[in-house]
């Protein structure tokens, strides 16, 4: 006679789980070029399709933009107008495909575009599936590619939602996204109840709005997704998950009367963190993408619909399709030679589990109402509240790290290493686009927009973009115009362009002026001797230009060249450079060279720090150092910050550049001391003992703390 266990372990076998879906994070250079890549990676399994678009698709430029130099191709693939689109899915069936597109500020655009070339395909668009992120609360607080205000921002998510809940009943029109939070520094709380903010906020504006009945209510809940970030703790990370849905089901049901348990269902995607990978001994990255997966995998109850992962090289430069593969294939041993998916909730029943999940939720809907206080997230916004905590968050995060509190293995701990034969040739372990591709895209938009009209006298392109105008200058739902502008050809420059021209642009805050500080400056601590070595060095300069010792203090403009919107690290830079009594100058991200070089000499500055994550660093660089010479100001040092390949970094040194830095320099209260050393020997000054060596000419001020 069978066992109560035995029977119980067969049923729980006949109702074995479908796996997740499968997906890698994709597209680079070209629509062809990623159309390829697509192809492969579907025929080796992958269940689903995830769209890396570039930065001036992401922010709303046609590629022959300013602002787009250097840009183009980089971090995904270009799409400019709906014959890139079609080129992106050549030979793919849209009706028979789940896409997830990472698109925010120009989502309605890019759904627009996806769902003409579905129809150009034979396509019934009702039965499309896949989600645009389309979340811009995060990207004023992370990622920055945000184009428009708040409010406008909010009316193209409202617009939006409405028309997929008609017309794309199937579609998820919004990725309420907490993955970039964590990025920036949020804690497991404040992911949570960000996020969650910034659903109500959504939802409110929605039916607010006056496009939804009343008995459709359920139908836009029902359709909101959300894409979470998954850390290296473990415990915690699976315990989110639960307090996410736990949260999302009580506001659901408390705040908006919705009634079925399926529309209030918790629906994420995730990929793992890409924060903590780590560019030394990157071999130890697997071991921690593996553990993250496992957060949002092993709990059925708290499970993801769909997960993607980075891959092992991230932290050293863009991965080469065999490193995708290789974090496909560990989605795919899980879920297939393993027995996971055969079994109910692991975790139901843990008091461990249960008590962290009643801590989250407590936490997460304090603050959720401290939000509300304040006026709902798009307030929170405005105010910079939001970004001040993140800010801050990630500063004592970093304090941690240089401290040895947390430890980082490779980094901060257990250092030696043998010889690394994946990175033996650092020039091939990572994929690197031609920087000719970007003059093909060029003159391909260009070419594009030349003989789009040939067959008509009145061009339906301009006339498409003016109707646009006209419905965003009223309460008009704006997708249909979208529409029209993406079946006349219109381009994304024009079509951002023309909503620009009625909404404006939007500069989010930085959260640096008010960050508290992170890192006492102790007296005999690492920050105080640095901060002893800026006022030498603001001294010993005042006195060499012949003035009263003391006066005046060191100036350092830290500044965001390009579309590059990731500005964690110059945020952390520029608020221990404050906290170690440098006058900082730092204006947000996505400027010009031309607005750096005018700023640090109208500011008269001691040191331009430039930090640019997207590899556009050998595009932008060199021009600022060119400007930097045409103005007078070559005796400016300048240094460089980002994921900067070797070979790389010295073209950099070699054209003048005075220092490059990668995430293996951990230690920022360091670098902001070989900050110093560099506008010392910039300005002929004597160079300095070493950090932790005595200073024979410094003598510490027993109150010395920081200002």
């Amino acid at each position: 006679m069978e066992s109560p266990q035995s029977q119980k372990h067969k049923q729980s076998q006949k109702q074995k789980d479908r796996p997740w879906l499968m997906r890698t994070y994709a597209g680079h250079s070209t629509a062809e070029a990623s159309n390829a890549l697509y192809q492969r990676n579907l025929a080796k399994g992958q269940t689903g399709l995830s769209v890396a678009f570039d930065l001036p698709t992401q922010t709303g430029y046609d590629p022959d933009h300013t602002l787009a130099r250097g840009e183009v191709g980089r971090v995904g693939v270009p799409v400019s107008h709906l014959g890139d689109m079609r080129r992106l899915f050549r030979d793919i069936p849209l009706e028979r495909m789940n896409t997830s597109m990472t698109i925010n500020a120009t989502a309605m655009w890019l759904l627009a575009l996806y769902q003409v070339v579905a129809e150009e395909q034979g396509a019934d668009v009702t039965a499309l599936q896949g989600t645009t992120q389309n979340d811009i609360v995060k990207e004023y607080l992370s990622r920055g590619t945000h184009v428009f205000p708040p409010g406008p921002s909010l009316r193209l998510t409202t617009d939006m939602i409405v028309y997929t809940v008609r017309h794309l009943p199937r579609w998820n029109p919004i990725n309420i996204c907490s993955y970039h939070l964590q990025e920036a520094g949020a804690t497991p709380v404040q992911e949570i109840a960000y996020a969650m903010s910034t659903a109500i906020a959504v939802l409110d504006s929605v039916f607010a709005s006056g496009q939804v009945p009343e008995e459709r209510r359920g139908d836009v809940v029902g359709r909101i997704s959300f894409f979470v970030n998954a850390g290296v703790r473990f415990v915690e990370e699976m315990c989110k998950m639960r307090a996410f849905g736990r949260i999302w089901d009580r506001i659901t049901r408390e705040r908006y009367g919705i009634t079925d348990p399926k529309q209030r269902r918790f629906r994420y995607g995730v990929q793992v963190n890409s924060l903590g990978l780590t560019e030394a001994q990157p071999e130890n990255n697997l071991q921690r993408i593996v553990l993250e997966m496992l957060a949002v995998t092993l709990s059925r109850d708290a499970r993801a619909r769909a997960v993607q992962l980075p891959a092992w090289n991230e932290a050293l430069g863009l991965p080469r399709p065999w490193d995708q593969q290789w974090s496909l294939r560990i989605q795919q041993v899980l879920a297939h030679e393993s027995d996971l998916l055969e079994y109910g909730d692991l975790f139901e029943g843990s008091h461990v589990v249960e008590e962290k999940v009643e801590s989250l939720v407590a936490e997460a809907l304090a603050e959720i109402g401290h939000i509300e206080q304040l006026g709902g997230a798009m307030a929170a916004v405005e105010s910079g509240y939001l970004k001040s905590q993140l800010v801050s968050s990630h500063a004592e995060r970093r304090a941690r790290i240089e401290s040895g509190e947390e430890k980082i293995v490779g980094v901060n701990c257990y250092q030696g290493s043998e010889p690394n034969p994946l990175t033996a040739d650092l020039d091939t372990a990572i994929m690197t686009v031609d920087p000719a591709n970007e003059a093909g895209v060029v003159r391909a938009v260009r070419e594009w927009r030349a003989t789009r009209d040939e067959p008509y006298v009145h061009p339906p392109a301009a006339k498409a973009l003016q109707l646009l105008k006209e419905a965003a200058a009223t309460d008009t739902n704006l997708m249909e115009a979208t529409v029209e502008c993406a079946r006349a050809g219109v381009t994304t420059g024009e079509w951002a362009g023309a909503l620009r021209e009625v909404f404006g642009e939007f500069r989010a805050p930085t959260g640096v002026s008010s960050a508290p500080v992170a890192v006492a400056a102790e007296r005999g601590s690492t920050l105080a001797l640095v901060r002893g070595r800026v006022d030498r060095t603001a001294a010993d300069l005042t006195a060499a230009a012949g003035a009263a010792s003391g006066g005046g203090r060191l100036r350092l403009l830290v500044g965001k060249p390009g579309l590059d919107g990731h500005s964690n690290g110059a945020e952390q830079i520029a608020v221990r450079a404050r906290d170690a009594g440098f006058e900082v100058i730092y204006q947000g991200i996505r400027l010009t060279p031309e607005e750096i070089v005018s700023a640090a000499v109208a500011e008269d500055v001691h040191c331009v720090g430039l930090s640019i994550l997207s590899g556009s660093h050998t595009e932008l660089v060199p021009e600022v150092l060119e400007r930097l010479r045409r103005a007078g100001a070559e005796d400016i040092p300048v240094i460089v910050g980002g994921i900067i390949p070797s070979a790389d970094a010295q073209v950099l040194r070699a054209a003048g550049v005075a220092a490059v830095f990668t995430p293996k320099d951990f230690g920022i209260t360091e670098i902001i001391g070989r900050i110093v050393d560099e506008i010392r020997t910039a300005s002929g000054l004597e160079p300095l003992e070493p950090l932790g060596s005595p200073d024979p000419h410094h003598t510490p001020d027993p109150l010395e703390v920081p200002a």
